[in-house]
């Protein structure tokens, strides 16, 4: 692959039309843009991202875990554009020099795509149609549209969120530049590759071919050969946002924990002192007394910060040190696999500690149970109403969604669809309260 054709300003939906432009933006910065100021992202605020929300402490919701990741990854990206320029410097003429915003609006949007309450919003999606009363619609819909819905995965939401042409929005949803899509694809393979080895996957069957467009001029390496399952190679990009997304998950997950009192504040300092050796560890304690910072919150802020920072330049050396594979479409795992051994053992052991104490505690396991039963009781009825619309109840609640969404087709795959287009994009207080309303549990107060 090559870097000159992999960067492309070319916007899906408006790839033959060249408007005069009244500022001095990039089209990738129009894209961040875009995002920022979108009812999709602002509606991230209200999504869980590990703990409850709101509680008494403030801890991370999808929203302010995304604006992290954005930061960390306009970061990476610089950072490995001004190295790889150094050994390139013709690319200084390209797009090149703008991965950063790329990766940036790319970060932005990777979570755009995920349900109400997390993963477990995710499984109860996926276990509706294979353990629930969705399984008797198997044999009524596609193959391919049933490996689309049993496997149901919210980086593929994302890219449909913002490549599809839903009811009353243009051609190529939000027509966003081809390298900002392409970026944002962590699984580039299709659904029914899901389950052999490839784990999640990257696009629905409704935005296979858009996928494909993108790929093809991007000049993206397609694995698979004519006639197969789709399966490309990562745009490199893809490298940088993934990084950015697991440095701040994991790191901020625990400092989380630390405010939450989940665990405590020596644990959390020596989790995080042991990304550095005795010297840097002694610099940065020594900073803190300098400081005069007393509060134990304080204190982790500032090891994390440096957490951060170590990653991210661990991770940007570790793109330039590995460029060649990645381009050629060979490289094996992510970057945070492939960084000094230090920092990589700290990372594990932050890791392991998460598993174990962190996504088991009462909390979290609390907001997962309730959010699985209210997805899937959504789920249910939704999809009854879609499959049966001339049902007086089907009726009642097909009236409370929204006129985006095309659950009036004459195709059952298309109003299945959008059922979980419309549940998946609610917030968590929304869907319980739509939850409470029909099971008769709140009445609205005029």
């Amino acid at each position: 692959m090559y870097w000159e054709k992999l960067i492309s300003n070319m916007r899906l939906g408006q790839e033959h039309r060249h408007t005069m432009r009244h500022d001095d933006r990039s089209e990738f910065k129009r894209d961040y843009d875009r995002l920022i100021f979108s009812a999709p992202f602002r509606r991230m605020q209200n999504k869980t991202q590990v703990f409850p929300l709101p509680g008494s402490v403030f801890v991370h919701n999808r929203l302010t875990h995304s604006l992290e990741v954005a930061s960390v990854g306009l970061s990476l990206g610089n950072d490995v554009a001004h190295a790889v320029m150094r050994r390139r410097p013709e690319l200084a003429d390209t797009l090149f020099p703008q991965i950063g915003t790329i990766v940036s609006t790319a970060c932005l949007a990777h979570d755009m795509g995920n349900p109400p309450f997390g993963h477990s919003g995710e499984k109860a999606i996926q276990t509706f149609f294979t353990e629930g009363a969705g399984a008797v619609l198997k044999d009524r819909v596609s193959p391919e549209f049933w490996a689309d819905i049993t496997h149901f995965e919210g980086n593929a939401n994302a890219f449909r969120l913002l490549a599809h042409r839903f009811k009353g929005r243009r051609e190529g949803g939000f027509v966003m530049t081809y390298s900002t899509l392409a970026s944002m694809v962590k699984y580039p393979f299709a659904s029914t590759l899901s389950g052999k080895g490839h784990g999640k996957f990257g696009f629905f069957i409704s935005e296979r071919d858009t996928f494909r467009k993108i790929a093809d001029e991007l000049g993206i390496i397609r694995k698979s050969a004519e006639g197969e399952p789709p399966e490309y190679a990562r745009h490199p990009l893809v490298y940088l946002v993934e990084a950015a997304d697991d440095i701040c998950y994991e790191i901020m997950d625990i400092e989380d924990a630390h405010k939450l009192k989940i665990i405590s504040y020596d644990e959390t300092a020596q989790l995080f002192l042991e990304f550095f050796d005795e010297t840097a560890q002694n610099k940065i304690c020594q900073r803190i007394t300098d400081e005069g910072i007393t509060d134990a919150n304080e204190k982790i802020v500032y090891m994390r910060a440096c957490v951060i920072g170590a990653l991210e330049k661990a991770c940007a050396k570790a793109f330039v040190r590995h460029e060649g594979e990645i381009m050629d479409g060979t490289m094996k795992g992510c970057l945070v696999d492939n960084i000094d051994e230090r920092l990589a053992q700290a990372y594990r052991n932050c890791a392991r500690l998460s598993k174990e104490r962190i996504y088991k505690s009462k909390p979290v396991l609390d907001v997962e149970l309730s959010g699985y039963r209210i997805m899937a009781t959504l789920m249910e009825v939704m999809t009854e109403a879609a499959v049966n619309p001339e049902r007086f109840y089907s009726r009642q609640l097909i009236s409370r969604v929204s006129s985006q969404y095309d659950i009036d087709s004459p195709d059952l795959e298309t109003r299945i669809m959008s059922v979980i287009d419309y549940i998946s994009g609610m917030t968590d207080v929304y869907a319980l309260d739509i939850y409470q309303k029909i099971n008769g549990i709140s009445l609205p107060i005029v």
